[in-house]
């Protein structure tokens, strides 16, 4: 089979190896699809600190490649492959009490730029026909946006601000707006919040000098009762979330990206904002698979990139040299 490393900065390699032997508690699946994001740009620029090698790939699909292993998981099932999963414990490693004990696929541990892997069934959840691939690809996106919405504790008719105006922050939105919460996408990037009115997202703000007016004019003259700030959207100060919210607001610090972030909460503490922290989603799979059958909230995008196993090398040098991407432009690698 075909496995491609990342053995160290700008330097993405391929590999031959023999198929994962079975292993007790293990299925082997036939990874299909693969969708690239920033995270996997920035490890391969080495902007992320990383442990060589690593295979790269965070969301990721596949089928279930053998007979028998699981009643759950016969064999040609389709699947999604958990992002995040609780870390093993093997008994002979160092524990850091200090974080989660979740380990991210394709950062801190191998993710799923391989044809085969062997996975938990813990690790992975079916998928239904009435979500298509591209869907699929981000569940992931949508399981954080229902984790962060439950954060936020916004009632029917409440405005909330949604800083980031990147997938991850427009279906967020799309989110809200399902459950009949009224948001407001913030970014300093004209062209992805125009990508966001096309998703169906109708309030939209620049963050510029004029932001709290503006909020003010589509809120009665109130700021929101609660903000969420997009850790993996450049380009904005975390602060606005603080600055946005009415007092005793709630703000939510959200994304699968754990980039070092600054923030002064000094305007948090005069507000007496309350804080909630959200990063893993694997836990809300199932919802989100729910929510995209139902068609619940869902972005389309423009242009639809697939890329082939031999040109893997090359899309990542040129992927990573352009850090200001197009929000709604989805590049997908094609396994099969």
């Amino acid at each position: 089979m075909n496995v491609w490393k990342l053995t160290a900065a700008g330097r993405l390699e391929s590999f031959t190896a023999e198929p994962p032997a079975p292993a007790e508690g293990k299925i082997k699946v036939r990874v299909t699809k693969v969708l690239v994001n920033s995270v996997d740009a920035d490890l391969y620029r080495g902007a992320i600190k990383a442990k060589y090698p690593l295979i790269l790939g965070r969301f990721a699909i596949g089928i279930v490649a053998e007979e028998g292993a699981h009643l759950l998981f016969p064999k040609g099932t389709r699947v999604l492959l958990h992002a995040f999963r609780r870390e093993e414990d093997t008994g002979t490693q160092k524990r850091d009490f200090e974080e989660e004990e979740i380990v991210a696929c394709g950062q801190t541990v191998d993710g799923f730029l391989s044809d085969f892997v062997l996975v938990s069934p813990a690790d992975m959840t079916p998928l239904p026909d009435a979500v298509n691939d591209e869907s699929s690809l981000l569940l992931h996106h949508l399981a954080l946006a229902q984790a962060t919405h439950e954060a936020l504790r916004a009632q029917k008719g409440q405005h909330v601000a949604v800083i980031g105006a990147n997938l991850f922050g427009i279906l967020t939105c799309r989110l809200l707006i399902y459950r009949q919460i009224v948001p407001i996408l913030i970014d300093a990037d004209p062209a992805a919040l125009e990508y966001a009115r096309s998703c169906g997202v109708y309030y939209t703000l620049e963050s510029d000098d004029a932001l709290i007016e503006n909020i003010a004019q589509i809120t009665g003259g109130r700021l929101v009762t609660g903000a969420v700030y997009v850790t993996s959207a450049g380009g904005n100060d975390p602060s606005l979330a603080f600055r946005v919210c009415a007092q005793e607001g709630v703000a939510v610090i959200s994304g699968m990206n754990l980039r070092g972030l600054v923030l002064d909460f000094s305007v948090a503490l005069k507000k007496k904002l309350s804080l909630h922290c959200v990063w893993s989603c694997s836990d809300y799979a199932e919802n989100a698979i729910n929510l995209s059958a139902n068609h619940a909230a869902s972005v389309t995008p423009r242009r639809v990139n697939i890329i082939q196993p031999d040109d893997l090398a090359e899309f990542f040098r040129t992927y990573s040299e352009h850090p200001e991407r197009d929000v709604s432009e989805f590049n997908i690698v094609s396994l099969v």
